[in-house]
């Protein structure tokens, strides 16, 4: 699963991170801040659930997702 983030640095990877850990640890996530979308990766096994609970946890984090 791909995400469009407005992380800008990597103060900002690590607290999406932090805000995801209940669900995978941090190398199970990888950051592109190079992209002009800011790409979030899950490496894990993905549902429609799941991205629903990624998404609502970024944004409880301060941060903006939508899936791409």
């Amino acid at each position: 699963m791909k995400f469009k983030t407005n992380a800008k640095c990597m103060g900002c990877v690590t607290a999406i991170k932090n805000a995801l850990a209940p669900i995978a640890p941090a190398d199970k996530w990888e950051f592109d801040l190079s992209s002009p979308d800011k790409t979030l990766t899950y490496l894990g096994e993905a549902d429609d659930a799941l991205e629903a609970r990624i998404i609502s946890m970024i944004k409880e984090a301060g941060f903006k997702a939508e899936r791409l």
